[in-house]
């Protein structure tokens, strides 16, 4: 099978990046062609706003530069990640009117959120959620704080919602967790479009030996995150834990700040995967203390795959992937002082927690490995082919 994937890059390459890449080395290990098609956002600097509003609506440069690139390599399938801001919807219709099927993979919620996050100063935000027009997210300034730029993704969502892109220029969406499909449902887009599939890694890493004796963050240093609570828990906890945090972000300050007040912090910065892979299976647990709607939780698999258990906010799609007491611990979100409970009865326990280093190893198996996401990719690919 041919394949075109479509990705718009961040400037900041995050989860989506990653995920994208290794899908596309993973249908290619099957012998799959794989042909790409990508934008970055390292070309918006010094772009007229006007001019990148405009593509963002509708880029026809893009339209036409992918209706001339079907037709040169005649793909079976077009997969899409990411189209904003640069690709634009318009990549949709350009697949659509040579004739080609559309799977857009959703990441994240900027259909139905400006910023994308149903997030908005420390709390979870569903003010725009089902709105034809989303004007709370403009109010706000909820997209990189500016009114005119949040103005801009509205908009561009709102066009695209009247004259019904979502409905006729994507065949399947596929969603990472059954809390974000059903949310995206909620918000309006068809329900008979959703295709399940979880998110997987290539190639595994074996599993660890959790010796290391600390507990681990690893993720982007952002409000959403919830590093606040994860630092106010271990304020409660003393010296009880060391705790290591891998990662960058607008909260870098904060983090140090917090490693001159606690001795127990360390600060890790920003590492290779394979590094990331070494630090993950030699922590005692995971802390993902998020305080937005995880799609899905990538970091949680890979802990998972290292056999280390993830003590999780108890909201969005990780409550799915984290069983309680089985392949780590809940606690109820924003809630430092639960989290800190937590850990202390996973101090507490060594016995238990050894028994969850195996759980979670054998969840990572049974659910994320990259043979079984890739049949269930396949079947998703061939019912678009079908229809």
């Amino acid at each position: 099978m041919r394949i075109l994937m479509v990705h718009n890059f961040y400037q900041q390459p995050g989860g989506e990046e990653q995920i994208s890449n290794t899908e596309a080395t993973l249908l290619e290990s099957y012998g799959h062609e794989v042909v790409r098609y990508t934008l970055d956002n390292d070309e918006i600097p010094g772009m007229n706003p006007l001019v990148l509003a405009k593509k963002t609506v509708w880029n026809s440069d893009v339209y036409q530069e992918l209706r001339s690139l079907i037709r040169k390599e005649k793909p079976d399938i077009a997969h899409f990640h990411n189209t904003f801001p640069l690709i634009s919807p318009a990549a949709y219709y350009a697949v659509k009117d040579e004739g080609v099927g559309v799977v857009q993979t959703l990441h994240n919620y900027r259909l139905l959120c400006p910023n994308a996050l149903f997030f908005r100063e420390g709390r979870v935000c569903e003010e725009c959620l089902g709105k034809p027009f989303p004007l709370p997210g403009i109010v706000h300034s909820c997209y990189r704080g500016s009114r005119a730029a949040s103005t801009m993704v509205a908009a561009t969502v709102s066009f695209h919602s009247l004259i019904g892109t979502w409905t006729k220029a994507v065949d399947t969406f596929i969603a990472y967790s059954h809390f974000a499909m059903n949310k995206f449902i909620e918000g309006g887009l068809p329900a008979e479009k959703f295709a399940f599939k979880t998110n997987f890694l290539y190639p595994a890493p074996d599993p660890g030996e959790g010796k290391g004796g600390y507990a681990l963050f690893v993720g982007r240093l952002s409000p959403e995150k919830g590093l606040g609570v994860m630092l106010d828990a271990w304020r409660q906890l003393g010296s009880k834990m060391p705790l290591k945090i891998l990662g960058d972000g607008p909260m870098a300050d904060l983090v140090k700040e917090a490693m001159q007040e606690m001795p127990e912090i360390e600060w890790l910065g920003r590492r290779p995967l394979e590094e990331v892979y070494e630090v993950v299976g030699n922590a005692a647990f995971l802390i993902f203390p998020s305080e937005w709607y995880e799609t899905f939780g990538r970091v949680a698999i890979e802990a998972f795959a290292r056999g280390t258990p993830v003590v999780a906010s108890k909201i969005g799609a990780i409550t799915e992937l984290v069983d309680h007491q089985r392949t780590g611990m809940h606690f109820r979100p924003s809630d430092p002082t639960d989290l800190a409970t937590q850990i202390e009865w996973l101090l507490a326990h060594p016995q238990e927690l050894g028994q969850m280093r195996q759980a979670a190893r054998a969840e990572f198996e049974a659910k994320y490995t990259a043979e079984d996401n890739y049949k269930r990719l396949m079947e998703i690919y061939q019912s678009v082919l079908a229809s």
